[in-house]
Parts: structure tokens; sequence; C-alpha cells
């Protein structure tokens, strides 16, 4: 089997570095795991996802002229396709507005009441 774009592979890691880890593919071709495609969310240490002789499962993103193969362990995963509801339309601009005019008048309003009771007024002892 070649290694083309798309396609999914078993995968050992042979090295690591501060901005990957590379990746022993079948007939002896490595490929480089970029930091961004370890996991779904922000990977400040890879040591704390990858360690040196994990068995991995990657799926190949590009292939260089040069013979570079760049890897992804996040694209791999297999996830089912988040689907819109097509009932669940957003909120028109207009309507986000007018929600937002109406909870900003209700907000003032409270504050407005709070705070004047709060001055003093006529008639406050001042001491």
């Amino acid at each position: 089997m070649s290694i083309e774009v798309g396609s999914k592979l078993q995968g050992k890691v042979t090295g690591i570095t501060n901005f990957g880890a590379f990746v022993e593919l079948e007939q002896g071709k490595t490929g480089l795991v970029h930091i961004s495609e370890v996991a779904d969310s922000y990977v400040k240490d890879i040591h704390e996802h990858l360690s040196v002789g994990d068995q991995v499962e990657v799926k190949v993103i590009n292939v260089e002229k040069d013979g570079k193969i760049g890897l992804s362990i996040k694209k791999a995963k297999d996830r089912p396709a988040r689907q819109r509801n097509p009932r669940q339309r957003s909120e028109s601009f207009e309507a986000k507005m007018n929600r937002f005019l109406k909870d900003s008048e209700d907000r003032l309003a409270s504050l407005k009441k709070h705070t004047e009771s709060k001055r003093g007024g006529r008639g406050a002892k001042r001491g």
C-alpha cells in the first residue's frame, strides 16, 4: 500500500521534538506529526500525549515533492460529522439587536433603581 494523502496508517513514534513527533510508517518511511495535529485541544507539552515507542494511528495530510510526509493523529480519529439541525436557524441580526436592547434597558432600569436609594437625596443626615 502506497502512502497517499487521506490514507490512515499505523505507525510507531520514533522521536519527539518540541515541535512534533516523528512516526515510522510502512516500508521504513518516516513522517512528522506536528504538535498542532496531536490532539483536539491545545498541546503545551507533547510528552503528555506521546512517548517514543507508542503505536499510533495517523492520517496522511500531505506528501511533499521532496518526500516529507505530514501526518495527523487528531484527524485519524473517527468522529461523527457534526450535523446542523436545519430547523435550528440562527437568530437574525435584528432579533439579536432587539434582544440586546431589551436586556440593556432592563439592566439599566435595575441599576438606576438600586443606586438612587443609596445616593441619599433630600433630608439625608450628614455626619
